[in-house]
């Protein structure tokens, strides 16, 4: 970073990667290269034009209301708790790595959690809508996000102790990460879901059909599934998937995920 900043000058440097400025910019780069992929391979037919509207709401929402309530209620519970000082000493590629896991294994479970019918209100709206592409995920309610920060928030001491751009690349790897989950893309990419969920994976979790609603429930990495015993194939799902929750719903109770 000590280099970017010296080529772009301080001034610059401060304003790129400010948070609102930087995902901005981050917003504007997904924007632009995942709609081109899904562009060029689309894996089912979508018209932009009429859903956009609803998800860029939705994503202002999500941006300026949600994630900063969902921030302030984590700082309070779980709170902050500090890894011995001896972690301090480890490697930082190690330390991102075992970020990554540990919060990975708490997203799965709290996921799961809400996928059962005395929390499945928190969760419903992200299952709503009736298709897939890169912003289709943006959906959660604030007790969702409450919920699937606690893992990430515990793990993140971890990465305290870490350079001060670490936040946002961890926030920046956290959006990619959803909005590449349920890009609408074709792709047969069985070596790569021995490891990483991949968009025809997670599409199966969103499918109408009651069998998968509680299937391929990782987040990242595909281990979980296999181990818990909520995987299923991709190769075993016809590829004509239907997509939504296949009920009507009071908008403002989905919303509030109450």
């Amino acid at each position: 970073m000590g280099r970017t900043e010296a080529f772009l000058g301080k001034s610059l440097f401060e304003f790129l990667f400010s948070p609102i400025v930087f995902f901005f910019l981050l917003f504007l780069g997904r924007a632009i290269f995942f709609t081109t992929l899904e562009i060029i391979r689309p894996a089912r037919a979508l018209s932009y034009r009429s859903v956009i509207a609803n998800d860029l709401i939705a994503s202002v929402a999500f941006v300026y209301v949600i994630f900063p309530l969902g921030l302030y209620l984590n700082n309070i519970f779980p709170g902050h708790h500090a890894y011995p000082p001896g972690v301090a000493t480890l490697p930082l590629p190690l330390r991102v790595a075992f970020y990554l896991i540990l919060a990975d294994f708490g997203h799965y479970w709290i996921h799961r959690l809400t996928h059962m019918p005395f929390l499945w209100r928190v969760h419903k709206w992200h299952h709503w809508p009736k298709y897939m592409y890169w912003l289709g995920g943006v959906r959660t309610t604030l007790p969702d996000l409450f919920l699937v920060n606690i893992p990430y928030v515990l793990a993140f001491p971890l990465l305290d102790i870490s350079p001060w751009w670490m936040a946002l690349a961890m926030g920046a790897v956290s959006v990619l990460q959803n909005d590449w989950m349920h890009m609408n893309v074709t792709w047969r990419s069985n070596w790569l879901e021995w490891i990483f969920v991949t968009p025809r994976y997670h599409h199966i979790h969103h499918s109408a059909d009651p069998q998968h609603y509680t299937l391929n429930l990782a987040s990242l990495f595909t281990i979980w599934d296999r181990l818990f015993g909520t995987y299923c194939d991709p190769d075993t799902v016809p590829a004509e998937l239907r997509f939504g929750t296949g009920t009507e719903e009071n908008p403002v109770r989905l919303v509030l995920g109450v």
